[in-house]
């Protein structure tokens, strides 16, 4: 899984006495020039080479996350070929993202982030360790049962966002059919959420929320947490 790889490299550059020297040797490996990462990361490349020639201090954690988010996003362009290397595989069709947290969230953070308010009376009080953000349609249609794990990365723990819903009603019914269960579901800019899929989440004590945001603004959001 790309988690694996994301801790694999980033735990190297963090144990390296050589960070930047590290972060050379992945940027290599993944066979991605300087300028085209800086262009995914939108920043210039000199800012790169000083990072990876060390002129500059060590870098931070979170330039560290994007670094290597960046590296796995632009392989995935050219096919994940080096991710599949690795042994990463890439993620179903309908998923547009997901990411594990390194410390656990509340789900109101997370709510508050998004703008999100809650159309299920269901406690809101539990942590997140992670999100997965789908495009409903395509998830529906391209993830089977038997993919359907790939959904929940390393834990079920996790807030499943929804996009391009209607009435919400497909991914409440999938929700329900699965053994396995987000801790929570956030429909994004869906219209009128039906009432089937508001029961189905309060039966399965599943908090149900809705943000006004769309996908790119919300995986944008997300990416400040």
């Amino acid at each position: 899984m790309d988690a694996e790889i994301r801790e694999k490299i980033a735990g190297e550059v963090v144990l390296s006495p050589h960070p930047g020297r590290t972060l050379r040797k992945w940027r290599e490996d993944f066979g991605i020039s300087q300028r085209d990462l800086a262009q995914h990361l939108t920043t210039v490349p000199s800012v790169i080479s000083d990072y990876e020639s060390e002129r500059r201090a060590s870098p931070g954690a979170g330039f560290i996350r994007r670094y290597v988010d960046a590296l796995l996003a632009v392989d995935a362009q050219h096919g994940s070929k080096v991710g599949q290397r690795l042994g990463v595989r890439a993620h179903s069709d309908g998923i547009l993202g997901m990411r594990e947290f390194a410390v656990a969230i509340p789900l109101k953070s997370l709510a508050d982030q998004l703008d999100a308010r809650p159309v299920s009376r269901v406690d809101l009080h539990r942590d997140l360790h992670g999100f997965t953000v789908l495009d409903a349609p395509r998830a529906i249609l391209s993830i089977d049962a038997s993919r359907f794990v790939e959904v929940y990365g390393w834990t079920t723990q996790r807030a499943l966002i929804f996009s391009n819903v209607k009435f919400g009603r497909s991914p409440m019914v999938a929700i329900r059919a699965h053994p396995l269960k987000p801790a929570a579901v956030v429909f994004a800019a869906p219209g009128r959420v039906d009432p089937l899929a508001i029961r189905l989440s309060e039966v399965e004590n599943i908090p149900l929320l809705s943000t006004p945001l769309q996908a790119p603004a919300l995986l944008e959001r997300l990416e400040a947490l």
